[in-house]
């Protein structure tokens, strides 16, 4: 492992990333696996409106109600998430903000000319990518029905192509680099009624697309903090929990490609995909059985059973007959024996028909449906009375839902279109992360259809001396960041912290001053960042003073253990507003020269200038010695060597007794 992984795993990932790779040969079974990594931009307006981009509120003004529906593609052929989208019939209620959102958000007035902020900044992304760029913009819709976007279609324009970052000793290619609108902020989801915040609808967004070329979980999650990094050292990217998305596309020998969308955090994208990757192989042996166990392919059977589970002893079940709700059956021709298949941890394939009865049915009490009469909590008599209803025979497998009558028969649909696609492996979908490393069905996976030109927005030219003026300022990338401190003996933990914090410029003016790397990122990685855990002001200490502080420290007229005493110092002065006074001022007022001549002498100084200890307890003595020994000390030896010389002086038999 290099040092440039080792610092990743451990800064990062830790033992999550290397737990993911364990006891598996990646390669062997055929893992593939790609980013797509969605990044806030720092605009001061959205993409393609002047309405304010990051102003949040759980105010609203007016709620807007739609319905979505599908809409043919160029080529004439419906796009396949659209469908499904259609069949769950969700009623979609907007939430509106009059500060943050205008007529355009809403698809009632034509797109403005794109923010050309928003333009420069993904430009310098994709160059910091090493893309080819394009000459032209050409912005093209992508058509979304979740609801997300109230237009039912994302914005869409490509900057940059063929693109390359130095990863674990290799290049990882960049397919493209992209510039889109961010969707509405989900509110709520239950039943047929989705809610969105339009707030946070056409913020801007970049997007990066790696080639399916990592080679295991835990590279996934290094690339991830690759690509994070680069965006984040422009300094022009929003920060924050739901400002950065990544999107995993993950398959493995013989399955199709899956996404795991939106993952907020990156320690969390090694299990989802190690998971993700044995889910598939489960998905693998399950069709391997299937096609073993099929003889033929008899027709399957609906059928009401409400009166069989209305005095039954499931109280779901009793409750949903009582508000005349409808409970149904379904054979699932040779399915039996198949739903208790494991597919994730602490997961079945019963899993696998509850996620897709749930988004597409829309079905509102879990478990959304039964596989069995342990799972259903009926005796065995009532479930073969179910099981006879059907006419299964015994290879056939039951299904019970229960709800709305147009819901529950979608939902059997659903379940008979989820064992038909089990016949086949892997199906292509979108998966959500649900917490523990675990996925869930979101929808299915979507295709070329659904992507096609926007009329309302005509090409933006964009001229070479613009993309090669941003060229000459690109900022140092994160791999040549990095490099410098590690060269500089930085420890591996304080690597990533620095070279992305906001005192980079200074530690790296201090390096190459010829300043040792391990004070200098004590000073401004350790350091810092605790006072700030405890709410400090430490962003308000100018580059300047810290770096006289750091100068006194390298040229010896200050105490490695001093820095804490003059930092609290300085902050304190911030904190109350008080005059400036200089770092040497301060650590003359604090006392914090260096010690005059020889420690142990001036310790058993220390000792002989205050009174007897009153205590002939020795551990008392040493307290009382201690305390006294560190008045004089305190920020200009460490403790340890502190303690050491008093046991020495005391061992001599000094006064203190």
């Amino acid at each position: 492992m290099t040092d440039h992984e080792h610092a990743l795993q451990s800064s990062f990932l830790g033992p999550l990333g290397r737990l993911a790779d364990a006891g598996i040969d990646w390669q062997s079974i055929g893992f593939m696996s790609g980013l797509e990594i969605h990044q806030q931009l720092y605009t001061e307006r959205k993409l393609f409106c002047r309405c304010p981009a990051g102003l949040y509120s759980d105010e609203h003004d007016l709620e807007v109600l739609r319905h979505m529906r599908p809409t043919l593609s160029e080529l004439g052929e419906y796009d396949g998430t659209a469908l499904m989208e259609f069949k769950t019939k969700k009623e979609i209620l907007y939430r509106l903000n009059r500060d943050s959102v205008c007529t355009y958000e809403m698809d009632d007035t034509p797109p403005f000319e794109i923010n050309q902020q928003a333009v420069d900044i993904a430009l310098e992304i994709a160059l910091l990518c090493g893309c080819n760029m394009v000459g032209e913009l050409h912005v093209i819709r992508k058509q979304y029905l979740d609801g997300s976007i109230p237009a039912g279609f994302q914005r869409t324009a490509i900057l940059g192509v063929d693109g390359a970052v130095p990863f674990n000793g290799r290049m990882l290619p960049i397919v493209q680099v992209s510039l889109e609108e961010d969707a509405c902020r989900e509110v709520s989801d239950e039943g047929h009624t989705i809610i969105f915040r339009t707030d946070r609808l056409s913020m801007p967004l970049v997007e990066i697309v790696t080639a399916p070329e990592l080679r295991s979980p835990s590279e996934v999650g290094q690339a991830a903090q690759v690509l994070g990094d680069l965006m984040r050292s422009t300094r022009k990217v929003r920060r924050g929990l739901g400002a950065t998305r990544q999107d995993v596309n993950v398959s493995v020998a013989g399955s199709t490609r899956v996404e795991i969308k939106g993952v907020p955090r990156i320690k969390m994208i090694p299990h989802l995909v190690r998971n993700e990757a044995l889910r598939q192989r489960a998905l693998l042996t399950i069709k391997k059985r299937l096609n073993e166990i099929t003889t033929g392919s008899p027709e399957p059977l609906m059928r009401n059973c409400e009166d069989i589970v209305s005095n039954g002893e499931n109280p779901v079940l009793v409750e949903a007959v009582r508000r005349g709700q409808t409970v149904m059956a379904v054979k699932v021709p040779n399915g039996r024996g198949l739903v208790d298949a494991p597919t994730q941890p602490g997961c079945t394939f019963a899993d696998e028909l509850a996620g897709r009865v749930r988004v597409i049915a829309c079905l509102l009490e879990p478990p959304y449906c039964y596989c069995g009469p342990d799972a259903a909590g009926l005796t065995r008599r009532r479930w073969k009375l179910i099981r006879h209803r059907v006419r299964t025979k015994k290879a056939d497998a039951v299904v019970v839902c229960w709800g709305a009558r147009a819901d529950v028969e979608t939902a059997l649909q659903e379940v008979l279109i989820r064992f038909a696609e089990a016949m086949d492996g892997v199906p292509g979908e979108t998966r959500q992360a649900v917490g523990h490393g675990i996925t869930d069905f979101e929808r299915i996976l979507p295709g070329p259809n659904r992507m096609y030109p926007d009329t309302d927005s005509p090409p933006t030219a964009i001229a070479a001396e613009r993309i090669e003026a941003i060229r000459a300022s690109l900022p140092e990338p994160p791999w040549e960041r990095e490099k410098l401190l590690r060269d500089a003996g930085v420890p591996a933990t304080l690597i990533n912290g620095l070279s992305m914090g906001p005192r980079y410029a200074l530690a790296r003016r201090l390096i190459q001053a010829g300043q040792d790397g391990r004070l200098v990122s004590h000073l401004l990685g350790n350091l810092l960042r605790w006072f700030e855990r405890q709410g400090d002001p430490v962003a308000d200490l100018t580059d300047e003073a810290l770096e006289e502080l750091a100068g006194r420290l390298a040229g010896g007229q200050l105490p490695r253990e001093g820095l804490p005493l003059v930092l609290r110092a300085m902050i304190h002065r911030l904190r109350h507003a008080e005059t400036e006074i200089t770092v040497a001022a301060l650590c003359e007022e604090l006392d914090l020269t260096p010690l005059p001549g020889d420690p142990a002498e001036v310790i058993r100084v220390a000792l002989e200038s205050v009174p007897p200890a009153r205590s002939s307890d020795p551990d008392a003595l040493l307290r009382y010695s201690m305390a006294a020994a560190m008045e004089r000390c305190r920020g200009r030896l460490p403790g340890p060597k502190v303690l050491e010389l008093v046991t020495a002086v005391l061992k001599g038999g000094p006064h203190v007794r």
